[in-house]
């Protein structure tokens, strides 16, 4: 491992206020913004890294700034407390054509006056500049440049940015390397890095080994900003894979069964390596009741869910009978937000799992709770449902085809099958539907009948898992 290069960088003053009024139209426009449809009130700067000094062809800094918002879009409402986001502005005197896509705007005042600025990822010298820092292990300001020193990182790959939709931002290097920058940052372990880490410790193949990390250490906070790994050559994303399929109407139960197969390596080697904990009364009586405020809230905000509230309760209730009566589960790490869009597969056939940050929405602590590995399993099921609603024309028995081989390989390695204890299964699924209700309502109209048809369904089945239901909206690429 190369000695690591210390750089302590000055920021001029007056720089978030320059690019203040430009970011505030810019930033709302990102898929990555979590506070879409609430104006933004102001910024302000939690730590500012010159990488390249500005007056020359390229100037670059990286930004950690807070997004003050009120809590609705009216005038007058109160603030809640401000999302903080990882930007990387470039500086030029003109873009040229190719990076229009990644325009913010001209600067009017302040140390960039007369200078144009933008989104720097859409370049190429600034994602090889984290590249090399990265292979260094350098210090430059706050940032912290960390690396396993058993993966080698050569220098010279060509990085080009992932430009399809999703909830951070990924760059490939080469064919060799993607590194994942989290925008929307928060301070603490992210389990996006601790989970993978932990697996490549317990030798399980199935995630991607991390090669290297973004860090930052600020007041005394620790941020995980992003994370390199392997890049999976060829490799195809479950949803993806799932609608190809669909499409030449070719039977996806086979992959269907190994990916249930992958998950269950993934579990059993999180069971192995981190601690794991037993739920009881007490503790299933505090996830029912936060199942039950969701769904209160839920029914509230979506008109069409209240007629199945009374059904959706009795899956809620169920479980908690069973635990008023003595039963007990066992509660691990697991993925947190498991659908087709995080797993890719190898041309050879091969699952991995990506992609361990959770439900970004969800407080970092909650992230981090073990929970029951049934919740993972239920976010896949409702995936296939998903997909085969996305089918045109439908194919009639497609996804619960694939459930069943789901859990089937699922089984073959854990030695449980989730089927075996419809009670919890049905409570998760019909938790995660809840919360595809409240997505598709406030994001995509359309697609609002895919979850409400689950609804149905769980609403009227008494106690064993509806035998064809859905997962999250249809998931970004990765990273």
């Amino acid at each position: 491992m190369s000695k690591a290069v210390t750089r302590t960088l000055t920021t001029p003053p007056g720089l978030l206020a320059s690019l203040d009024p430009l970011l505030r139209e810019w930033l709302p426009r990102q898929r990555w913004f979590a506070g879409k449809g609430r104006p933004v009130t102001g910024f302000s700067l939690v730590a500012a890294t010159e990488l390249l000094p500005p007056g020359g062809k390229l100037g670059l800094y990286h930004l950690l700034v807070r997004a003050h918002q009120a809590l609705a879009p009216v005038p007058g409402a109160p603030e809640q407390p401000a999302d903080c986001y990882q930007l990387l502005i470039g500086d030029r005197e003109a873009l040229p054509p190719r990076l229009a896509p990644a325009l913010i705007g001209h600067v009017a005042k302040g140390p960039l006056a007369g200078r144009t600025v933008y989104d720097a990822l859409y370049d190429t010298r600034p994602p090889e500049l984290l590249l090399e820092a990265l292979r260094t292990g350098a210090r430059i300001g706050v940032l912290r440049f960390e690396r396993d020193a058993g993966q080698d990182i050569r220098s010279g790959l060509v990085p080009r940015l992932v430009t399809s939709e999703q909830s951070n931002s990924s760059v490939v290097y080469g064919d060799t390397f993607i590194l994942k920058l989290l925008r929307r940052v928060v301070p603490g372990v992210n389990p996006d890095l601790e989970l993978p880490l932990a697996l490549a410790r317990e030798g399980c193949d199935r995630v991607p080994a991390p090669t290297a990390w973004i860090g930052a250490e600020l007041a005394g906070d620790s941020y995980v900003l992003g994370v390199l790994q392997p890049f999976v050559q060829g490799a195809a994303d479950g949803w993806e894979l799932a609608l190809r399929e669909l499409a030449k109407g070719e039977d996806f139960a086979a992959a269907a069964r190994a990916l249930g197969r992958a998950t269950a390596e993934v579990h059993t080697a999180l069971a192995r390596t981190l601690p794991t904990v037993t739920l009881g009364h007490t503790q299933v009586r505090q996830l029912v009741d936060g199942m039950v405020e969701r769904l209160e809230a839920a029914a509230q905000a979506v008109p069409a869910l209240r007629p199945y509230a009374p059904g959706l309760r009795s899956a809620f209730a169920a479980l908690a009978d069973l635990a008023a009566d003595g039963c007990t589960w066992t509660a691990q790490r697991i993925h947190g937000d498991l659908h087709l869009g995080q797993c890719l597969r190898s041309p050879a056939g091969q699952w991995w799992l990506i992609d361990f940050e959770g439900e970004p929405s969800r407080p970092l602590a909650e992230r981090r709770m073990p929970q029951p590995p049934v919740r993972d399993v239920a976010g896949m099921l409702r995936s296939f449902d998903y997909a085969a609603h996305s089918a045109d024309p439908p194919v009639p028995g497609w996804a619960d085809t694939c459930r069943a081989a789901y859990c089937a390989g699922y089984a073959q390695v854990s030695g449980a099958d989730p089927r075996t204890d419809p009670v919890l299964l049905r409570a998760y699924e019909t938790d995660k539907a809840i919360y595809e209700v409240v997505y598709e309502a406030r994001h995509r109209p359309d697609w609002l009948p895919v979850p409400l048809s689950a609804i149905s369904r769980l609403a009227a089945d008494a106690g064993t898992p509806a035998t064809s239901t859905p997962l999250s909206p249809p998931a970004p690429r990765r990273p």
